[in-house]
Formats: C-alpha cells, sequence, structure tokens
C-alpha cells in the first residue's frame, strides 16, 4: 500500500490515508475501511488487503484524525467530528479523481469505532457508498459512557461531556439519513464492550420512522468482533445482486 495526502476541504490541512491500487486499468470497486477507536489507518491493513487483493479491488484506508485515545494530539478531531467525516469523503473523492475508481461500486466497511464511523458516514453522505457494513458499532456515545467506564474518559476527551455535543458525534442523531443507506449492522450478541443494545435502539428507532428502508440487522452468536466474511458476503451481494425468485407454497 501507499500513502496518499489528501487535503482537507474544511481546514486545508493534510490528511493521511492509505491506498492500494487494482491491478490493471479498468475501473474496479472501492472498498473504505475505516479504523478502530483506539486505532489508525494503518489498524485495517492486514485484516481488508488480502480480500481487495483477491477480488482485484482498490482499498483506502483513511485516517479521519487519528485514534479517539486522549493521547491522539488531534483526538478533539477525531470521535466523528465534522473534520473527521470530511476527511473520508474528502479522500474518496481524492482518489476517484486520481484512479481508475468505479464510483457506482464505493463501499464502507468498519467496526468497533470503525463501526461508529461507518454509521457517521450513512449519516453524512448516504448516497455515496453502494453498500455499507458496521460491525459492533457505537450508536449513542453518551449512553455508551454509561455503559462502559473504560471508555468514558475518552469519549468526554473527545467530545466533552455535553449532551449536545454527544448527540452532534452520535448516529443516533442520523437516523433520518442514515435509512437512506443500504446499510447492514452487524452486533456480537454477546459483546462485552459495545452493549448490542446500541446498535437494537438504533434499529429499532429506525424502523419506527423508516420501515421500508433498506438498513438490516444481524445479531450474531458472538462477542466484540469483526468477521470479514459475514462483512464481505454482504457487500459482494450487492456488489452483483442476484435475480430474486419468487418462492410459491
Amino acid at each position: 500500500m501507499q500513502e496518499i495526502l489528501v487535503p482537507s476541504s474544511i481546514d486545508q490541512t493534510l490528511q493521511p490515508s492509505l491506498f492500494y491500487r487494482a491491478e490493471g486499468t479498468k475501473k474496479r470497486p472501492l472498498l473504505v475501511g475505516l479504523h478502530t477507536w483506539s486505532h489508525d489507518r494503518f489498524n485495517q491493513e492486514k485484516t481488508m488487503l488480502p480480500y481487495a487483493k483477491r477480488l482485484n479491488w482498490n482499498l483506502l484506508l483513511p485516517e479521519f484524525r487519528g485514534s479517539n485515545l486522549p493521547t491522539n494530539p488531534n483526538h478533539k478531531d477525531a470521535c466523528g467530528s465534522l473534520l473527521a467525516r470530511q476527511d473520508i469523503l474528502d479522500a474518496i473523492r481524492y482518489v476517484e479523481k486520481e484512479e481508475n475508481i468505479d464510483s457506482e461500486n464505493i463501499f464502507l466497511l468498519g467496526a468497533s469505532g470503525g463501526g461508529h464511523m461507518t454509521l457517521m458516514m450513512c449519516g453524512f453522505c448516504p448516497m455515496v457508498f453502494k453498500a455499507a457494513g458496521a460491525f459492533v458499532p457505537i450508536t449513542d456515545l453518551a449512553a455508551w459512557a454509561g455503559e462502559n467506564p473504560n471508555y468514558r474518559p475518552h469519549i468526554y476527551a473527545c467530545c466533552t461531556e455535553d449532551r449536545d455535543a454527544l448527540a452532534n458525534r452520535s448516529p443516533m442523531s442520523y437516523i433520518d439519513t442514515i435509512a437512506k443507506a443500504n446499510l447492514k449492522i452487524f452486533h456480537g450478541k454477546y459483546d462485552p464492550v459495545v452493549p448490542v443494545a446500541q446498535s437494537l435502539r438504533l434499529y429499532s428507532a429506525l424502523m419506527d420512522t423508516h420501515p421500508n428502508s433498506r438498513v438490516f440487522l444481524d445479531i450474531f452468536d458472538g462477542r466484540h468482533e469483526m468477521r470479514m466474511h459475514m462483512a464481505m458476503h454482504w457487500l459482494l451481494s450487492q456488489y452483483k445482486k442476484a435475480e430474486e425468485s419468487t418462492v410459491t407454497g
């Protein structure tokens, strides 16, 4: 993979991403992989790069201001901020312009903090993505601060304890826009880090208001994890959708 530097359209700083170029000269799909809560753009390289190579897809791993840890000098600009969201969109637009990207087939995938950011992007620019997959995501930062005290200092360092600030960076605040996405949320039933209730609450609220949306929920037998075979099965099913057949009784 190569590192690219993309100018932020908000503050004009150069923001890093990792990019893998698919082989050949034809336009190929783009997989956008988002790092987890405590890590940076290198976090998903070993997990996602083998799939990109196997499928001959382009792969983009944005930094979006780094980890959500207080030790990150940019932590106040991380954790779902407008700057972080725009960084991801800026990086996508940059590689669309510079590389052989099939813009009709851009896919988004993240887990944990990356799942949180996947939902935030679905609430920011849902129509950019052919499909998105969010594993074990945080959907409500204020609620999670109460549910997992180990992460409370990180949340408050990034967002402060102000309820409006926490809501601004929580997917629960963007349900009407998330409903426009083609999205599957995956959550381990026995997740000890981000309770499955986080995904259940968002999905329930979304179904109450947008029951016909293309947002799906998969509660699997697992913990706080991303299962790439499940993720890619979902994304590939949306890449080339098989003709549906009607089953009669």
